[in-house]
């Protein structure tokens, strides 16, 4: 049976131009609920890959993103929000992007074409045995992804693909292939919608529960969260004054010497931090 890339059929809708706004909207609204249900069906293999890094990680290896276009920003987006939300280094989550970081801003001419460009990329880290690959593409197709994937296994490195395509080139290139797939987009082909919105959530499922289970989160708390603003030096007092029932003044100045919530907790109670 041939390929078919569903996410690339005609939309369900027709004479854009001609709707209202209200419409336009209202219409948008009602694919985008597919999208929940579409990332609902691909949680078993989401559990199989978190399960995988988890292990990996506790030996050192590392979260790659790999991507084109609005899959390869998603990813880089996703992996810079580690530091701050869980106090990572950014070592240990890294987004890469077809055609470098010029290609977060504006298109590279062929970029997303190179089949051997993702796996300079990826050598680029010393990438190894303990890390995880993960390849997004909407289409399943992407050259730049794919090569990489294929490169990555025949070095024994676990890979991932995150597509809106069942059966896609990209899913038979990875040892875990999620797929979610959300139908034709309201636009036609335009992947930064549905497909873009369930790649978003389903990186967001990754990495979060990754690092729940690698100890950086307490209770439903972001314990180890960047004080880079005021904003989160006020959450981060909030949460000690919370755990700790000290004054706020106190639990603040807690906060800021020792530079998190959690190393503030654990100097409190006399417990060395492993941070």
């Amino acid at each position: 049976m041939a390929f078919v890339k569903i996410s690339e059929q005609s939309s369900l809708y027709n004479d854009l131009e001609k709707k209202s706004v209200g419409e336009i909207l209202h219409d948008i609204n009602t694919e985008d609920k597919k999208v929940a249900l579409a990332v609902e069906k691909a949680l078993p293999a989401v559990e199989k890959l978190v399960t995988e890094i988890v292990s990996r990680m506790k030996r050192g290896g590392r979260i790659f993103y790999i991507g084109a276009g609005t899959s390869g920003r998603l990813g880089v987006l996703d992996a810079s929000e580690i530091p701050p939300t869980f106090g990572m280094d950014p070592s240990w989550v890294i987004g890469l992007i077809a055609g470098g970081d010029t290609a977060l801003r504006n298109p590279v001419e062929n970029a997303e074409d190179d089949t051997a460009q993702g796996w300079k990329d990826l050598q680029a880290f010393g990438i190894n045995d303990k890390d995880t690959v993960i390849g997004i593409a909407a289409s399943g197709t992407t050259p730049y992804v794919i090569g990489a994937l294929n490169t990555c296994r025949e070095h024994g490195i676990l890979t991932a693909a995150i597509t809106s395509n069942p059966d896609a080139p990209v899913s038979q290139a990875a040892d875990i292939a999620i797929e979610m797939v959300v139908g034709p987009e309201y636009v036609t082909g335009s992947s930064r919608m549905k497909s873009g919105t369930g790649q978003k959530m389903i990186c967001n499922m990754i990495t979060t529960s990754v690092m729940i289970k690698m100890g950086r989160v307490k209770g439903n708390k972001m314990v180890n969260m960047q004080l880079s603003n005021a904003k989160l030096v006020d959450r981060g007092t909030r949460m000690i004054v919370e755990e700790l029932g000290l004054p706020y003044d106190e639990a603040k100045r807690m906060l800021l010497m020792h530079g998190s919530v959690k190393k503030a907790v654990d100097a409190y109670n006399g417990v060395e931090s492993e941070d």
